[in-house]
């Protein structure tokens, strides 16, 4: 979940919150860091990624959608204790997307061991990709022009809806499929929102 921009994914406002919450209720009166509650939902992810390619899509799946969950935990931790700092949603942001890329690559293999589709390297480095501009393409808008995209099409999908479908893909045993879907669907929203901030800076300039 893209948390640092303030923004909160569909699937963290009416799942992911709800639990999270009640993990944070937990870990608060420990001595836990919100880095460390960041690094141990990376570690989920690397048991996602290692599930998948073991062979269990199942496990695989819930997992990648429990660090989706955990994610979310160290910034409740950090508001919570006052311990919000700028290295901390640095880190989150880069572990973030190593975690993507081992999810996705441990769906590569599960699909290539388990599916017979053709071009699944291909599929899944393009889904990889699309997860990754999604993100850069958010904090870039952001950065270089004030622009956020933090509603509407132009916010979809979020990490948070991104690992949903990968949860969801899993559990049906359908992860090229899945792959696909993510590849789609990251690359025609960065297309889109490429289109949507020019258009939207030659509307200001005619101004």
């Amino acid at each position: 979940m893209e948390r640092k921009t303030g923004y909160d994914g569909l699937v963290s406002r009416h799942l992911n919150r709800k639990i999270s919450r009640h993990i944070t209720r937990l870990l608060a009166p420990t001595g836990i860091t919100p880095n460390q509650v960041t690094f141990i939902g990376f570690l989920i992810a690397l048991l996602a990624s290692a599930a998948f390619a073991l062979g269990s899509n199942v496990l695989g799946g819930l997992l990648a959608q429990f660090s989706s969950i955990v994610d979310g935990v160290d910034g409740e931790i950090a508001r919570l204790k006052g311990l919000a700092s700028p290295f901390g949603a640095f880190c989150d942001a880069v572990l973030d997307r190593y975690a993507d890329a081992a999810i996705t690559l441990g769906m590569i293999l599960w699909a290539l061991r388990f599916e017979s589709w053709p071009g699944t390297w291909p599929l899944g480095l393009l889904a990889l990709l699309g997860s990754l501009m999604i993100s850069y393409s958010s904090a870039r808008s952001e950065a270089s022009t004030g622009l956020r995209f933090d509603h509407g099409l132009s916010s979809f999908p979020s990490r948070d809806i991104r690992l949903f479908i990968v949860m969801l893909g899993s559990l049906v045993g359908q992860v090229y499929w899945t792959l696909m879907l993510l590849a789609v669907l990251t690359n025609v929203v960065v297309t889109y929102r490429v289109l949507f901030v020019r258009s939207r800076l030659n509307s200001e300039q005619e101004v």
